[in-house]
């Protein structure tokens, strides 16, 4: 299908409503919305990066976090200036279990933790991290898929993220999630 043709069933303003019916049509793409109304359609995440988030994952529930408040491609409603958008963190950790939706409320979140794809970068660096700071999310994780698997640590500070640490994947995996604010 050509991009004029999508482009004439698309509708004006993109609703979670709308992402959610895109998702369900289309398996080989991740759909998500800023708060401001930009659309960004992404491939699946590769198995390096499904490797990465379930390291992280089987990490925290190891230590205890409950398994039922951490999730990996959750929706979440980020508020902004335009409304509400719609984006799919890598991996979320909760404060309590939520309720079973496809875009969650950002009000209990711990962290959020994105793995940098190629073309990513911008979007996980900077673009996600203003809205997830904007949002009040405590931290937010970084890691880039790099030979050390770099994990960058930001703490929410004020209205925005201090940079906490950085070090490699398997040096914060030897550390307790407890050291983190996590479980």
């Amino acid at each position: 299908m050509s991009s004029e043709a999508v482009g004439r069933h698309m509708p004006p303003i993109v609703s979670l409503d709308d992402l959610t019916a895109m998702m369900a049509a289309d398996e080989h793409h991740r759909y998500e919305i800023s708060p401001d109304g930009v659309l960004s359609i992404m491939p699946p995440p590769g198995y390096a990066h499904a490797i990465i988030a379930t390291r992280l994952m089987v990490w925290l529930a190891a230590a205890g976090v409950p398994t039922d408040q951490i999730a990996q491609a959750v929706g979440l409603r980020i508020p902004g200036r335009a409304g509400i958008g719609g984006r799919i963190p890598d991996l979320v950790v909760w404060s309590k279990p939520q309720a079973d939706a496809v875009w969650l409320p950002v009000a209990d979140v711990l962290l959020v933790a994105e793995i940098v794809s190629p073309g990513s970068e911008g979007t996980d660096t900077v673009t996600k991290r203003n809205e997830y700071a904007a949002a009040g999310i405590p931290q937010y994780w970084v890691v880039d898929q790099d030979t050390a698997q770099t994990v960058t640590v930001h703490r929410l500070d004020g209205d925005h993220y201090a940079v906490q640490a950085t070090m490699p994947l398997a040096w914060l995996l030897n550390t307790s999630p407890a050291e983190h604010g996590l479980g």
